[in-house]
């Protein structure tokens, strides 16, 4: 069965072209435009590994992290960070919260992100 990833990205056309990267890589993925709908899907989806922008409408992705590791059923959910920001203090926030991975959005190409997905799940 292919593992299921979630990308929680407000930018539809990066979310849409990374959902197609990764369907193409033969994982099944699927796309929150907004920090709601996302940790809405973290729950019902029940992902492998989610790809979380950090800067969402309705609610970020530091409070979409801090949700799901205070939830037993999606506390051990792998999240890479996707971000416009090179920000160390969200990126050390973001390690002490667990994340696996964090990837400056203007600084990876699609080919990047499927092999960082699949180094992380261990494939």
């Amino acid at each position: 069965m292919a593992k299921k990833i979630l990308i929680i990205e407000d930018e539809t056309a990066l979310a849409d072209a990374m959902k197609v990267g990764l369907s193409d890589a033969g994982y099944e993925a699927e796309t929150a435009y907004d920090g709601e709908e996302g940790i809405n899907k973290v729950k019902s989806f029940a992902p492998d590994l989610v790809l979380l922008d950090l800067m969402l409408p309705k609610k970020d992705g530091m409070t979409i992290l801090k949700e799901m590791r205070q939830e037993t059923a999606t506390a051990e959910i792998p999240v890479m960070i996707l971000s416009q920001l090179s920000d160390t203090e969200k990126i050390s926030e973001g390690v002490s919260l667990g994340v696996v991975g964090y990837l400056v959005k203007v600084d990876f190409s699609l080919a990047e992100v499927v092999e960082k997905v699949k180094k992380t799940l261990g494939e």
